[in-house]
């Protein structure tokens, strides 16, 4: 029995900070068209000719490929998969779920041989299945692939999301319940009386809204984790994992009915698990928030806002696993259990490795999950990368440096053609950066690949970097709005770089790293995207190097 619960609450932490882990930023390219590309020469640097019609951004020579979007589209939907089943262990220890396991699995072996009773119990595992999947499919039918992938970057989504999380976490710490109508449920369970596959179905129906309260909040977050990856079976993909994970129990102690003797007993430690993910949820919606902050340069929260606000939330956490803390639905607690100390000590050993965060510490093992480091207003960490310099060498103020804070004090252009041009007063290739504000592959590689030694000095020294934000909403001065010749209107910064770096480039992924001859705009090297394997991006980098020199 302990070792069960034990296993459980630690798929449980894991589950909810896997969720955010695969987000993958992307922007819509359906209403561009792309023109086909020749190439010059098949010579080492992939020279290309640029055939699209010119906008007024200076553009470099057309890509013939992407950063292999559809290998990245497979981790994502991998990505999403775990997070769903994941979250489905987790849905299990729900009050509403949890107690209905041993009376669901002896409804079917009751009076029923045993191949029979799993042949039930896998029907029923199947319909479970098909309803969320059907759900999952229904959120794309309802928002389209091109919403789905705006819905990442959306300053109004992105703050109601903040608002839904919140609620899902309200919830779970018990000030109210998400329900659904009874007269949904008691139609559900009347026409489960009836026999055959249609009274399993009805049975499996019942089970989702009977069970809503407690699995709503679990499916609504996974489903906008889903949505917001732009991923176009995001949502269908996490309602499989989510549903095989509910259904593979009912037809497994329908196979094997002794195992259900050793599951432990429903009590209070039930309602802990809720508790718990309502902390989590309440942690993770601060994401989104920051997402709206950093799009809308509100500048109000920052790298330390958030980590004091994620300091306190898993303090209070490990106090209440510690039952320190109770709420008005928590049953007494005698006494702590194994698992609990051991849960309760995870998390408050990783509240203490968030405090020397508010002194700039990288925290690289969830960087992707915060600000970026230079909104950091004491940072010690980024002086030590600088040898003693006040910051990286710069050549003056560059266009919409305002907006913008330049990684790790290096010295970066945040404008295409500004860019170029010093590369070519300097004789320096060009690392052109697509990122986003709420890209946390984009942070993850700021923070874990960047500051080391010999990638630093390359960006800081032998290359000119271009960071071109994809997703801000800032808006054009009226001379650089542009019109595309679809007739799309680019009116702000965000769009006027995603613009490019779709209909050059064809790719829609952040971040994607390309490196470029400034005097005759071809590529040295392919593009790519995020590789957090230090080595491997050395390479890169010093592959572009070889090229131009």
């Amino acid at each position: 029995m302990i070792s069960f619960k034990k296993i459980c609450f630690g798929l449980l932490l894991f589950g909810a900070i896997s969720l955010n882990g695969y987000a993958q930023d992307s922007t819509g390219t359906d209403d561009l068209t792309f023109t086909e590309i020749k190439p010059e020469a098949a010579d080492s640097n992939t020279k290309v000719t640029d055939t699209v019609v010119n906008t007024s951004v200076a553009v470099p020579a057309t890509v013939n490929q992407a950063a292999a979007p559809s290998t990245e589209e497979h981790k994502t939907l991998w990505g999403i998969f775990i997070a769903g089943f994941v979250g489905g262990l987790a849905a299990l220890l729900m009050p509403c779920i949890f107690p209905m396991l041993p009376l669901t699995v002896s409804f079917f072996t009751k009076g029923s041989e045993k191949g029979k009773a799993f042949q039930r119990a896998a029907l029923y595992g199947f319909f479970i299945i098909l309803i969320y999947v059907v759900l999952g499919l229904l959120v794309t039918v309802i928002f389209g692939a091109d919403a789905l992938n705006s819905l990442s970057t959306n300053g109004i989504f992105n703050f109601v999301f903040f608002l839904l999380l919140v609620a899902f976490a309200a919830s779970f710490l018990g000030a109210f319940e998400i329900t659904l109508p009874s007269s949904w449920v008691n139609k559900m369970d009347a026409n489960s009386d009836k026999g055959g596959l249609a009274g399993l179905f009805f049975m499996a129906g019942t089970l989702a809204l009977v069970s809503f309260s407690c699995t709503g909040p679990i499916i609504g977050t996974l489903l906008v984790q889903a949505a917001t990856t732009g991923a176009l079976l995001g949502p269908a993909i996490g309602m499989f994992g989510f549903s095989l994970a509910l259904a593979i129990p009912f037809a497994l102690f329908a196979l094997f009915p002794s195992a259900m003797n050793k599951l432990p007993k429903s009590g209070g430690w039930l309602n802990s698990v809720k508790v718990v993910l309502g902390f989590l949820e309440l942690a993770f919606a601060l994401k989104f928030l920051s997402n709206v902050d950093l799009a809308y340069h509100w500048e109000w929260f920052d790298r330390e806002i958030f980590l004091s606000l994620w300091i306190v939330i898993f303090g209070m956490m490990g106090v209440y696993l510690l039952g320190k803390l109770k709420f008005s639905h928590d049953s007494p607690l005698a006494f702590i259990s194994v698992p609990r100390l051991f849960l309760a000590t995870i998390v408050l050993a990783f509240t203490i490795y968030l405090i020397p965060g508010m002194w700039g510490a990288p925290l690289k093992s969830i960087s992707a999950f915060l600000p970026p480091q230079e909104t950091q207003d004491f940072d010690l960490y980024t002086a030590s990368l600088l040898g003693g310099k006040q910051s990286a060498t710069t050549d003056g103020p560059h266009k919409y440096a305002d907006k913008f804070h330049a990684p790790l004090k290096l010295n970066v252009y945040f404008d295409y053609d500004e860019g170029i041009a010093a590369a070519k007063k300097l004789n320096k290739p060009v690392m052109i950066d697509f990122t986003g504000h709420a890209c946390v592959n984009c942070r993850k590689m700021e923070a874990n690949v960047w500051p080391d030694k010999d990638v630093y000095r390359m960006l800081n020294n032998d290359y000119v970097l271009i960071q071109l934000y994809v997703d801000d909403k800032t808006e054009l001065a009226p001379a650089d709005v542009t019109v595309t010749p679809e007739g799309k209107k680019l009116n702000t910064i965000g769009k006027k770089w995603s613009d490019l770096q779709a209909r050059k480039f064809q790719s829609n992924s952040q971040p994607f790293y390309v490196l470029l001859d400034p005097k005759k705009e071809t590529l040295l090297a392919p593009p790519q995207g995020a590789d957090y394997e230090i080595a491997n991006y050395k390479k890169f980098l010093v592959s572009g190097l070889n090229a131009f020199h």
